[in-house]
């Protein structure tokens, strides 16, 4: 079936006027996205505080407005704006903005599914997409977080579908830390292992309502101790962490224990004993 005769009456004739008419919007168009983007900056350098960001978040604002408007002007010039031509427009482009949201609407599907399964809750430190943090947000689309580095972090709920989300207290006050250390295997490990619970009851972000637990783990190259315990409070485990992993090895070099070699050291003919 040719289609010639239809795409005919879908669009206007291109004479010299039309021509010169698409050109002025285009012209006008990119004069007023050029001033913006040179305006809006120019200005911002001269606010201080919130009005500098508002400024500045104004340009893509303006830019899009101003391209929405010229397609606006210049579709009827190209278009003959009949009802039949408008149903078919809006149809081809409603399927084209379906097929470009489909993200945005599972995206927001998975809001409505981490609202009832609640996965994470504003308050939960959560790793999601390769990102840990305090959640401080959770909206119908995307989930917020603040990270040790102090960035805001918004994660669509799109990746429950395919990441998994580890959560660390999971609407609990409470938080398990771990410090890990590596000593050589020539060292004494009972004194090695009180000294670390020894690091861990005496710290100042200590939650005395929870154990504390020092394990021990025998590798090839050493042995490697571990301490786990949990802070007052979930936002000072960076601290805490820190705290035991200092004074653990002080605590560790006090009485004797040295690291261990390298894992190609350890296997090299001169670290052999001799008969």
């Amino acid at each position: 079936m040719d289609s010639s005769p239809e795409l005919t009456r879908l669009l206007n004739t291109l004479d010299r006027t039309a021509m010169l008419e698409l050109a002025l919007i285009l012209i006008a168009a990119v004069t007023l996205i050029i001033v913006s983007q040179r305006l809006l900056p120019w200005l911002a350098n001269r606010l201080h505080g919130t009005l500098r960001h508002h400024a500045l978040a104004l340009v893509p604002v303006v830019r899009l407005t101003v391209i929405l408007g010229a397609l606006i002007l210049a579709l009827p010039v190209i278009i003959e704006p009949s009802l039949q031509n408008m149903v078919a427009i809006l149809g081809a482009a409603g399927l084209a903005i379906g097929f470009a949201l489909k993200d945005y609407a599972s995206s927001l599907i998975a809001g409505v599914v981490s609202a009832f399964e609640q996965p994470y809750r504003p308050g939960d430190w959560i790793e999601l997409d390769g990102h840990y943090g305090e959640v401080v947000h959770v909206g119908m689309r995307t989930v917020a977080l603040v990270t040790a580095d102090d960035d805001y972090v918004t994660v669509p709920h799109l990746k429950l579908w395919s990441s998994a989300v580890r959560n660390a207290n999971n609407g609990s006050p409470t938080l398990q830390c771990t410090a890990s250390f590596h000593v050589h295997p020539e060292h004494d490990a009972t004194r090695a292992r009180a000294a670390l619970e020894d690091v861990a009851m005496t710290s100042p972000y200590l939650s005395f309502d929870n154990p504390v637990i020092v394990a021990v783990r025998e590798e090839t190259w050493g042995t490697k101790y571990i301490i786990r315990a949990y802070p007052v409070d979930p936002r000072q485990q960076f601290r805490f962490v820190t705290d035991l992993t200092v004074r653990g090895r002080a605590a560790l070099t006090h009485i004797g224990a040295r690291a261990p070699l390298p894992p190609a050291a350890a296997f090299s003919p001169a670290s052999q004993p001799t008969p």
